[in-house]
């Protein structure tokens, strides 16, 4: 098992966004959650990989200088092209007036082997996506589509998101029932293997309320509640 995937099995197996947010945040990693509207379309779904980002931006009409593209797309057809096996799509930079992401994307992506789809913005084709399976995080489900009114501009490059936090090219993405984050890559792997032990000292925790010890003499024996 390679690096990466003993990583993800970890984080999947073991984790959840709201522990590793506290061990970020007690790391000094204190803007890491992407904004609190981007949701799972379902909400069991879970999704680890690595950051693909994508900079889209808000345009009108069909016409298209100086890409070297001849469609209205920009540059989405070779940032979706290019996803690798255990990255995440992950786009902001759009005005909420369409769809950024839809079901043959989510198609696309899923034959290439991409861990899922982040968007600060809507997606379509919803029941499409849902029946694959395949893990797509949004604000929401909205069916105007992008084409005369939005485009890829630039990807693999660092984004930044409307609550200021920022992804690049690598970091991991989390997502679950309770939002996503992003863990700068080279703290992956320390985050991580903190995160495991907060998990069983929260544990530990549980055992104690349950034994009846009040919450105030838990905290100052464990620090964690």
């Amino acid at each position: 098992m390679d690096q990466d995937a003993a990583l993800f099995a970890t984080i999947r197996d073991k984790l959840f966004t709201a522990a590793i947010g506290d061990v970020m945040d007690a790391n000094g990693l204190i803007h890491q959650f992407l904004p609190p509207d981007i949701r799972g379309l379902d909400p069991d779904a879970v999704l680890v990989g690595r950051a693909m980002p994508v900079l889209e931006a808000d345009c009108c009409g069909e016409t298209i200088a100086h890409t070297g593209e001849a469609h209205s797309f920009g540059l989405m057809f070779r940032a979706l092209d290019e996803l690798h096996a255990g990255e995440v799509y992950i786009c902001t930079g759009a005005s909420p007036t369409y769809a950024l992401w839809g079901g043959l994307m989510s198609t696309r992506a899923h034959a290439l082997g991409a861990a899922g789809a982040v968007l600060d913005g809507f997606h379509r084709d919803t029941r499409e996506i849902r029946a694959m399976g395949f893990p797509v995080f949004s604000t929401g489900a909205y069916a105007q589509d992008q084409r005369l009114r939005g485009r890829v501009i630039d990807f693999r490059c660092t984004i930044g998101f409307r609550n200021g936090t920022r992804v690049a090219p690598g970091d991991v993405i989390v997502g679950d029932c309770d939002g996503v984050l992003v863990i700068p890559r080279e703290h992956a792997a320390d985050i991580v293997h903190q995160a495991v032990a907060k998990v069983a000292g929260e544990d530990d925790v549980r055992q104690m309320i349950l034994r009846g010890e009040r919450t105030a003499a838990v905290f100052e024996k464990t620090g964690i509640m």
